[in-house]
């Protein structure tokens, strides 16, 4: 089987693992900081505060930020659901902006959902292609709005030259397995503002400061969501191939965009020059005509060793989010759950499998046209 994507470990990086296990310290070391540093020298922000999940770094954001019970908040449909559930967490509000076709949020239909209620919005870089931040950004400024990036496929990605992450008062990233580089589970959230960088890390860490000696105070409510020193031990030598890992997978979507370019049957999503994406998927949108055969043409390919997968669901389809908030559409985010599927995409793949996989997807796809 040929996964979707997967991560690649090397004996550097069970070595780094290894140093930390022998070690006096697994958790509250000097390994998590090392690797905070690490990722703020590599994307050009002030801060990144660590978590064990990408889900605990949004719950963190939301918090540091604020959100709470009547607040509205503008989101995608498009993502994983720890996006919007980590809102209800807060006791805050989402409210679905469709997205393009690119899987993107829809910048331009963000500003008719604001509100009095309104007080942030929450973007999602879907499959490593950056959202239009400068204009998500200004939007944001323009009515007073906290502007958060959901940015767990896009670590390494580039807007304008610039790496996401410098642009949102806060990004998330994930570290999760399938991500271009990994700590096995995990996640952090960079930000240039201080006030937000002091309230994560006390909710990381149980809301407590740490006095002289034995002496500590609890200040707020907090939680265990530390990253171990043995993940950041692996983050942080996974993070010195990152731009090797891009540049793999940047071959692979590149070979797939020649091979497809003048498909009928589907798709692509294009990358335009102002972008660089991590290409932590790459999406094929089918043709119209093949909508009522994605169940068959995914369980084929799967069983010709394809790994694929359909990103996503709209968040808004599942049971939870229909029993709370009665149904919702968008249209374009509908049409785009019926025609999505990942391909494999990734640095663990060689040419000659990006050509099996090509070449069996056209099959199949051309005994479904028929």
């Amino acid at each position: 089987m040929i996964p979707y994507s997967r991560q690649d470990i090397n004996e550097a990086d069970i070595e780094e693992v290894v140093k930390v296990l022998r070690s006096s310290h697994l958790t509250q070391g000097a390994k998590v900081e090392e690797f905070e540093e690490s990722i703020t020298n590599y994307l050009d922000v002030k801060y990144a505060v660590t978590f064990n999940s990408a889900t605990s770094a949004l719950h963190a954001s939301y918090l540091s930020a604020d959100l709470c019970e009547d607040d509205e908040v503008i989101t995608t449909p498009i993502s994983f659901v720890a996006t919007s559930n980590m809102l209800i967490e807060v006791g805050a509000k989402p409210i679905w902006c469709d997205i393009k076709l690119d899987g993107n949020i829809d910048e331009r239909l963000i500003q008719k959902l604001i509100t009095s209620k309104t007080k942030a919005i929450v973007s999602v870089d879907f499959a490593g292609k950056s959202v239009e931040q400068e204009k998500i950004k200004a939007i944001a400024k323009e009515n007073n709005l906290i502007f958060i990036d959901d940015a767990s496929h896009a670590f390494g990605s580039e807007f304008n030259s610039k790496k996401v992450g410098s642009f949102a008062d806060m990004t998330i990233f994930s570290f999760h397995a399938i991500k271009p580089f990994t700590t096995g589970e995990g996640g952090c959230v960079v930000t240039d503002n201080k006030e937000y960088y002091e309230k994560l890390k006390l909710i990381r860490s149980h809301g407590v400061i740490k006095k002289e000696g034995y002496s500590f105070d609890m200040t707020q409510i907090g939680y265990n969501y530390r990253l171990t020193e043995f993940a950041a031990a692996l983050g942080l030598s996974q993070l010195k191939r990152i731009d090797e890992f891009i540049t793999k997978r940047d071959v692979i979507a590149k070979y797939y965009d020649q091979a497809f370019k003048h498909e009928k049957l589907f798709s692509t999503i294009k990358i335009s020059e102002n972008l660089k994406s991590s290409h932590h998927l790459y999406p094929i949108l089918l043709d119209h005509s093949l909508h009522c055969e994605k169940e068959l043409i995914f369980k084929e390919l799967q069983a010709e060793g394809i790994g694929v997968q359909v990103h996503y669901k709209p968040i808004y389809e599942n049971s939870f989010y229909k029993t709370k908030f009665g149904n919702t559409r968008c249209q374009s985010a509908n049409d785009f759950y019926r025609c999505e599927l990942s391909i494999p995409c990734h640095q663990q793949m060689s040419l000659d499998d990006a050509e099996y996989v090509a070449n069996k997807l056209l099959e199949v796809l051309k005994q479904h046209s028929k």
